[in-house]
């Protein structure tokens, strides 16, 4: 079987949907199933396989860390008709993804596609609630050819199916336990980003309004004063709100910058708890990379994160946007000790079950089935 994927991002760019394909390009590579990649070439110099065809881009101005792809239409169909893919998979709407649809309806190739971003969501942080109608329609087009639509969580599939979409199968994701573990060394964290108070509270992912990193904000200036002087909060990622943020936070914030590896993974493991208010999530890999750690998780009640968390047991979901909420989240578990270790324990037993083989072994169950189906057809 021979899979050609078609994205706006990739490693080594830094985001949940460039590391789950680059999670799944070593799952084929492990198995030796044939893949080419189509995405837009990347600000960093690092060395790509020969599996990867990258496009002219340019850095986009509203994120300058997502690149904006210009795809040339020859060299594609040359490279797809040399390569000669069983299977279409198309990862995001954008230019890349368009070239996808494109393709595997000019070559009559068997097309699939893949959601991650509740798109739909972000337009509420942007005052572009007005655009919601004109996005369902495009995504609407866009997928119509797919003859499976995989999403990350339930809760997306029942927000897909409540808009009409069809075809819709649950592609979950997994954590490597092996990189993401308790037992890492609490103190050298601290060293590093001199971090001596006796909490570490932590926010991972992009620092951009559809986050809802105001809220984080919010609660950590609503912590009580006699326990505010005992923890510190690292503030772990990028984006456009950063320098805004870093101007109003408070003395007790540290910002890193994006983490990843093992440094990321000392990190999870070092902190008491991640604060995560985003609301848009359709999955939220740090969630889940957080219980893998042994580390418990505040979350908002919403998308794809209340199907990670169980609310009690591995953490705490709380009502997007309310800051007391979160607040008294925080202040319960910093002040139960035995609970908080209790979460953490539920947590690394949950992860531990979200194995990754597994999750592509079904996903290339379902390439094989779309495949038979298109063939069946073929010679009906």
């Amino acid at each position: 079987m021979k899979i050609a994927i078609f994205t706006d991002t990739y490693y080594p760019d830094i985001n949940g949907v460039a590391k789950t394909l680059k999670r799944l390009t070593n799952y084929f590579e492990e198995k030796s199933i044939a893949y080419k990649i189509f995405a837009p070439s990347s600000y960093s110099n690092e060395y790509h396989s020969p599996n990867i065809h990258l496009l002219k881009s340019r850095s986009f101005f509203l994120y300058p860390e997502c690149r904006l792809a210009f795809p040339n239409l020859f060299d594609i169909k040359s490279e797809l008709q040399t390569f000669s893919p069983d299977i279409i998979h198309v990862a995001t709407p954008f230019n890349v993804g368009l070239c996808g649809v494109y393709f595997a309806k000019k070559l009559n190739i068997p097309l699939v596609g893949s959601y991650h971003t509740n798109f739909n969501h972000y337009l509420h942080y942007y005052d572009l609630n007005f655009l919601s109608k004109i996005h369902w329609k495009y995504m609407h087009w866009f997928h119509r050819s797919c003859r499976k639509l995989f999403v990350p969580s339930t809760e997306t599939f029942r927000l897909l199916k409540q808009n009409g979409f069809s075809n819709i199968e649950v592609w979950p994701r997994g954590v490597d336990c092996q990189l993401y573990h308790p037992h890492y060394d609490k103190n050298s964290v601290q060293k590093l980003h001199s971090t001596p108070e006796k909490y570490l509270l932590t926010y991972v992912g992009r620092l951009a309004p559809e986050k809802d990193i105001k809220t984080l904000l919010a609660v950590a200036k609503s912590i009580p004063a006699e326990l505010k002087e005992k923890l510190h909060w690292l503030i772990v990622g990028d984006g456009p709100l950063r320098k805004e943020l870093q101007a109003q936070s408070e003395s007790n914030m540290t910002f890193t910058g994006y983490l990843v590896g093992k440094h990321l993974a000392k990190v999870y493991s070092a902190s008491d708890l991640l604060v995560f208010p985003s609301p848009t999530e359709t999955f939220g890999n740090v969630v889940l990379e957080s219980l893998a750690s042994g580390t418990p998780v505040i979350g908002a009640n919403s998308g794809g994160v209340k199907d990670i968390i169980n609310s009690g047991v591995t953490g705490i979901l709380c009502k997007p946007g309310q800051v007391r909420e979160f607040r008294d989240a925080i202040v319960q578990l910093l002040t139960n000790a035995e609970l908080r270790e209790q979460m953490g324990i539920a947590g690394r037993e949950y992860a531990l079950k979200q194995g990754w083989d597994q999750i592509f072994e079904d996903l290339n169950w379902q390439y094989k089935s779309v495949i038979e189906e298109q063939n069946g057809q073929k010679y009906a």
